[in-house]
């Protein structure tokens, strides 16, 4: 099929349909915001949709409530490791269904028939691994069901049901997965409500002449969610990319009676991540992403043999320490290497404690740690197809004295790692480098 005639068949189907509206924290703050929540799901109503919401927890209260629970595992000194992580899911996962409850009953007070649902009682299915529950499947046939009655279904988002029925949670932005799981069972267009407008070219509050994209891909928006751009959760995107579930990028704080509301193909005015065919114009770099969260180990002097790179960064993954960028010199007597790596700021001080107790089977000579670093990152699915864009990089950089401590790549990305004092001016040299600042 001709990316064209895909085009006009998508516009054709978005304009009435199913329609699940995820709403974040923020956009549930208090109940005035609640409110005007409900006035977006309503003009979705009035213009026939089957509508199913999705909320979060109101702002701030996931963490008061593990603050309780911190709190309360501690009485009497009890050690936290020992925290029966099932009932931390029972108390953590009531914010949710606050807020679920509070909004169906906004509606009904504004003549809409609406009825709240809690994760287990779609049901949601999930792993038992609680606080970082996987999805397994949904069951919507009753959800469905209402819908033929002229109901909203108003779901608590985060959390599911395990297979021995106790309440699990999906880790912190699981609402957004919640919601594109939920779509993805009812054949629907998720709608992805936050505090800004849609998907940047880079953080506007770094390039002020940074632009919202109208479409972008699935591929594009992981790469990006994955780097440091915090509009969508990544197990969200994975999970819409799989399912080929399109997703919008909107803002709940414009005016849901704005006439921005309704773009010419009934899209709306944010951003639309979807299948790269639907897409007629792409662009060689659609955005640059930064993350700060970045610490640089550098494991000196070890032997240049084989298993020595498995000594290192299998005790790091059995202790649950995600490891990024790698790079491997091989001194000039080619008997011994030195091994670079990245981890979360927050991984650091664990992950060299991991190394010291494993330096018997490793073998090295000293480490090196360095917290002040960050990894910019060029995106965009047109590299696929066009040469040059790393050396574009490389010399902007270049130009802008800024040293490339390692490098990464993947068919659509490219990230170096920089010093941290340099991100703002990588960002806005790397955004002009690529045109990003020109309509």
């Amino acid at each position: 099929m001709c990316r064209a005639r895909a085009l006009l068949l998508w516009k054709a189907w978005i304009k009435v349909g199913r329609l699940v509206m995820k709403f974040g924290g923020t956009s549930v703050a208090d109940v005035e915001r609640i409110r005007n929540v409900a006035r977006h799901v309503a003009r979705e109503v009035d213009a026939g949709h089957q509508v199913a919401v999705v909320v979060s927890a109101m702002s701030g209260t996931t963490d008061r409530l593990v603050g309780w629970v911190n709190e309360a595992a501690a009485t009497g000194g009890s050690n936290l490791a020992k925290l029966d992580w099932r009932e931390y899911d029972s108390v953590v996962a009531s914010g949710e269904q606050i807020t679920s409850g509070l909004l169906a009953i906004v509606l009904q007070a504004m003549g809409y028939k609406a009825r709240s649902w809690a994760g287990w009682q779609v049901p949601m299915k999930t792993s038992d691994a609680h606080g970082s529950a996987r999805i397994l499947e949904v069951e919507c046939d009753q959800m469905i069901a209402n819908f033929e009655q002229g109901e909203v279904a108003v779901m608590a988002g985060f959390q599911g049901i395990s297979e021995d029925s106790r309440i699990t949670t999906l880790g912190r932005g699981g609402s957004d997965t919640s919601a594109v799981a939920l779509a993805a069972a009812l054949d629907a267009r998720c709608d992805i409500y936050t505090d800004v407008d849609g998907v940047y070219t880079t953080d506007p509050r770094i390039e002020p002449k940074a632009r919202k994209a109208s479409r972008i891909s699935y591929e594009e928006m992981l790469e990006l969610a994955s780097l440091g751009a915090k509009v969508l959760q990544t197990r969200s995107v994975e999970l819409a990319m799989v399912y080929k579930v399109p997703l919008q990028v909107r803002s709940s704080f414009e005016s849901p009676d704005s006439p921005n509301q309704n773009g010419e193909d009934g899209s709306g005015p944010g951003t639309l991540v979807c299948d790269e065919e639907n897409i007629v114009e792409q662009q060689v770099v659609s955005g640059i992403a930064y993350s700060r969260d970045e610490a640089k180990i550098s494991v000196r002097r070890v032997k240049d043999k084989p298993g020595v790179s498995a000594a290192i960064f299998g005790p790091l993954a059995a202790a649950n320490v995600s490891v990024d960028m790698i790079v491997q010199n091989v001194s000039a007597d080619g008997e011994t290497a030195n091994i670079t790596f990245t981890v979360a700021n927050k991984d650091i001080d664990r992950a060299i404690a991991v190394l010291e107790d494993a330096k018997k089977d490793i073998g090295f000579a000293e480490i090196e740690a360095s917290p002040g670093v960050a990894k910019i990152s060029v995106i965009g699915i047109g590299m696929r197809s066009h040469a040059g864009v790393a050396s574009r990089m490389f010399k902007t950089l270049a130009d802008k004295s800024i040293n490339i401590q390692a490098i990464t790549t993947s068919e659509i990305k490219i990230s170096v790692l920089i010093d941290e004092a340099y991100t703002e001016l990588a960002v806005r040299a790397l955004h002009s480098a690529y045109g990003l600042d020109k309509a």
